[in-house]
């Protein structure tokens, strides 16, 4: 599958971190869609073309996890980076058995979420970056 403009589902409960990861990745030439909680991502997932899902672990109503699980169950493909900073290693094992693509610790940077996102693009879709686009900022996203 040939991608020209991947998506990508932002979930957090904090606004400022959405908007921050939107800026990033749209000045990158992405579509990114957000949702706050677990919930409203899956209403995304159900009604949008979405290539790639960030979630953090821990909002309201469904936990990332939680919310990787249920996206599973729509699109078994769709690759799922989970982030958290209460990250520990049962977290990381539940991870791995709901499937999720990437597991990050807040704070996280953006090159790290460059790498994951690019990654899952990659191994998922056979995605060809377009190296111009790759940001080696050190922004810290907390």
């Amino acid at each position: 599958m040939s991608l020209q403009t991947p998506s990508l589902l932002i979930t957090d409960d904090d606004f400022d971190f959405r908007q921050t990861v939107q800026e990033a990745f749209e000045s990158q030439g992405f579509r990114t869609l957000a949702a706050g909680d677990g919930e409203e991502a899956l209403a995304v997932v159900r009604r949008e073309t979405v290539h790639v899902v960030l979630l953090d672990m821990h909002m309201p109503r469904l936990s990332g996890l939680e919310t990787i699980r249920r996206v599973k169950e729509l699109q078994e493909r769709l690759p799922c980076i989970l982030i958290s900073a209460a990250m520990d290693e049962t977290l990381v094992e539940e991870a791995q058995r709901a499937n999720a693509f990437s597991i990050l610790s807040k704070p996280v940077r953006l090159a790290e979420l460059n790498g994951a996102i690019r990654g899952a693009l990659w191994t998922t879709y056979a995605w060809q970056d377009n190296p111009t686009l790759g940001s080696q900022a050190r922004i810290r996203l907390a």
